[in-house]
């Protein structure tokens, strides 16, 4: 296992700054998610750290030792590709060994090891098939596997889920949690998507334009976004805002564009905006005079246990989640209001 640090990495193509004075620690043995939008700057940071990209300002160290120029196979990191990157013509168990093999180990010594890898993974009777003959979710698992050989300090994973199909993706998360449960070596996983981010690591470090928006557990991301990219990346369906028109912080109250009051007592924000999960918000019944806006249903999207209703409204464009024994339909009007406490301030 082992600890790993960034300080101040700035990585340029031409003039467009890939990632931007970024500094990052890891601790050992923690499962680390750099989560963000295509572009952020994630993969790029993660070849820095496997030594693929060199920064072009910065430090890499890994357990106190500066790695920024060291080879990518003395660095003592391994790399889970999107794309598998399997020899064709190669077996399972070739396929896992050839890194050890590569590095000059003995032939009883790569086989024993091979051994161990494949039955940690489930691979051990497809040792003798080629990659040709697997499906997504047994390459990926040869792929982790060939990583796994060389017992590195530090696994690092591109996006390694994202060629799966829904159910795939769903039981290949669960062996990674296993996985991680099993070997818990240093972990860091890139990936825009925030269910496998949320489900699977620790820390996740959300970033955005080459930089971090905010690094947190997946609790207080969702909980206590630092700012509205943050509030909007992580959740879904995504959080509503609502723009302020007004702000009275004497009495606490804030006015909302169509003229509705919220109380904020208790909160320091001087907010322009205002952002609430779908879960805060309910539906009025006509017993409560709580309403914060109207709108029409524009769809009603039902997902067993849970369904939400998503509404034009004079606040805009929102989603609510409600009760999926509802009566609610597409095409009425309906007011709705905040549970008390839950809206976030931006």
């Amino acid at each position: 296992m082992a600890r790993l640090e960034l300080k101040n990495v700035t990585k340029r193509f031409g003039e467009f700054v890939a990632v931007n004075d970024l500094s990052l620690i890891v601790e050992d043995g923690s499962f680390c998610a750099l989560l963000g939008p295509s572009g952020c700057g994630k993969s790029t940071l993660l070849r820095i750290i496997a030594g693929l990209e060199e920064a072009d300002v910065g430090q890499i160290l890994i357990d106190g030792v500066d790695v920024t120029h060291v080879h990518p196979a003395e660095r003592g990191t391994a790399m889970v590709f999107q794309s598998y990157a399997l020899y064709p013509h190669l077996t399972v168990a070739d396929n896992i060994g050839f890194p050890l093999s590569v590095a000059g180990a003995g032939k009883e010594a790569t086989a024993k090891r091979v051994q161990e890898i494949s039955q940690l993974l489930k691979l051990e009777e497809l040792l003798s098939r080629k990659p040709g003959q697997l499906s997504g979710g047994q390459r990926q698992r040869v792929a982790i596997g060939r990583a796994l050989v060389r017992e590195p300090k530090i696994f690092l994973f591109d996006e390694p889920l994202s060629n799966l199909d829904a159910l795939l993706r769903v039981q290949m998360r669960l062996e990674l949690a296993k996985l991680h449960r099993q070997l818990p070596t240093t972990k860091i996983y890139v990936t825009h998507d925030q269910v496998e981010a949320m489900t699977l690591a620790d820390k996740i470090v959300v970033m955005s334009k080459g930089e971090i928006a905010q690094v947190g557990s997946p609790l207080e991301l969702y909980q206590k976004p630092s700012n509205r990219f943050v509030g909007s990346f992580i959740g879904s369906p995504a959080m509503n805002f609502f723009d302020c028109a007004t702000l009275d912080t004497k009495k606490g109250r804030v006015t909302l564009q169509n003229g509705a009051e919220l109380d904020m007592r208790g909160s320091n924000a001087q907010p322009t905006s205002i952002g609430v999960r779908p879960e805060h918000l309910y539906i009025c019944d006509s017993k409560r005079k709580d309403a914060i806006g109207t709108g029409h249903i524009s769809l009603i999207e039902r997902l067993g246990a849970l369904s939400y209703a998503y509404i034009d409204s004079d606040l805009g464009e929102l989603a609510i989640q409600v009760d999926p024994s509802s009566e609610i339909k597409v095409g009425d009007r309906v007011e709705f209001g905040v549970m008390k406490d839950q809206a976030l301030y931006f």
